[in-house]
């Protein structure tokens, strides 16, 4: 069992990830790390969301930044957005994630805070 699923839609955002699974793991939080693009693996991503136990999503993501609003729309659990600065410095991840339709709730940190997504979750998870 997994209790947070950190989501990257790149290889090239692990850092951040990292820095998310830094925080979970210094607070005794398991999770795990995945590479799944909205993009380039919807239907590996379809299953993984699917299947998994986690009891929170935090999907991070640049550019359009698909990945947290595709999550929200396939789980009722808490998914927690990180815009990744690429291009416009984030503005344009962070302005995607944070437009979400009604419905389709996505909170939503700062660009390249891995931390504060995993800050949040662990507030939802109700830990101190």
């Amino acid at each position: 069992m997994v209790t947070v699923a950190i989501i990257t839609g790149s290889e090239s955002d692990r850092q951040i990830a990292e820095r998310a699974a830094k925080v979970l793991g210094d607070a005794g939080i398991d999770y795990e790390l995945r590479v799944l693009s909205a993009h380039r693996n919807p239907g590996e991503l379809d299953i993984y969301i699917s299947e998994s136990d986690a009891r929170v999503f935090i999907a991070i993501a640049g550019l359009a930044a698909a990945l947290p609003g595709v999550i929200a729309s396939r789980t009722k659990k808490p998914v927690i957005g990180v815009p990744v600065s690429s291009k416009l410095g984030g503005l344009d991840a962070l302005l995607s994630i944070v437009q979400m339709p009604k419905g389709v709730p996505v909170a939503c940190v700062g660009i390249d805070n891995g931390e504060n997504a995993a800050h949040l979750a662990l507030r939802i998870l109700g830990k101190p």
